[in-house]
């Protein structure tokens, strides 16, 4: 896979390239995560798991379709929405979920210092669950998680003029909602 700052390096192949990446977009996806799950063990499994699925997709990535971040979100919405169904599908069989790996207290500390940072986010999240899951995808990547279009249209895996509609959708819709005015949200309707 060859990333625009890593020049001719895969990061597939190459441990050095690989960390480099990593180091480039931890915190990104860490973010992202802490926006749409409030269990900080099951932040840090994600941000892993999103790791290791990079290691086996980055042969799909083209950098003429898109950037690091918004081809990164991408993987990061399809290994939520991958844990989401197997909680889904766990939750049925038991009640408790088991085998989660014990955190330190430092990693505990700064999961629990992220969550509270994104608490405002996660209650946007709520405002917007009324919106068709098109609308509300392009509206969360670009509002919350501060992507281009082009990116918010990567990550989705669908044209940019798609999302450009979908976003105006969004906006328009949350225009009236209660506790939905931030600016951002609103930005482009007046």
């Amino acid at each position: 896979m060859r990333l625009k700052h890593t020049g001719s390096v895969e990061i597939s192949t190459d441990p050095e390239a690989f960390e480099a990446f990593y180091r480039r977009h931890v915190e990104a996806v860490t973010r992202f995560m802490a926006r749409r799950v409030d269990d900080p063990h099951t932040v840090a499994d994600l941000v892993a798991e999103v790791f290791v699925a990079v290691l086996d997709s980055a042969h799909t990535y083209r950098s003429g379709l898109g950037s690091e971040i918004g081809w990164l979100y991408g993987v990061a919405r399809n290994t939520l929405s991958a844990e989401r169904r197997r909680t889904a599908s766990e939750l049925r069989l038991t009640s408790r979920i088991s085998g989660r790996r014990l955190l330190d207290a430092d990693d505990l500390l700064r999961l629990e210092e992220r969550l509270d940072a994104e608490s405002p986010a996660r209650r946007a999240f709520e405002a917007m669950a009324g919106l068709p899951e098109s609308e509300r995808a392009v509206l969360e990547l670009v509002v919350v998680d501060q992507l281009s279009i082009p990116e918010a249209a990567t990550a989705l895996g669908i044209r940019q003029g798609t999302a450009r509609v979908r976003l105006y959708r969004a906006r328009r819709a949350l225009r009236h909602a209660p506790g939905v005015t931030s600016p951002t949200v609103m930005e482009g309707l007046r």
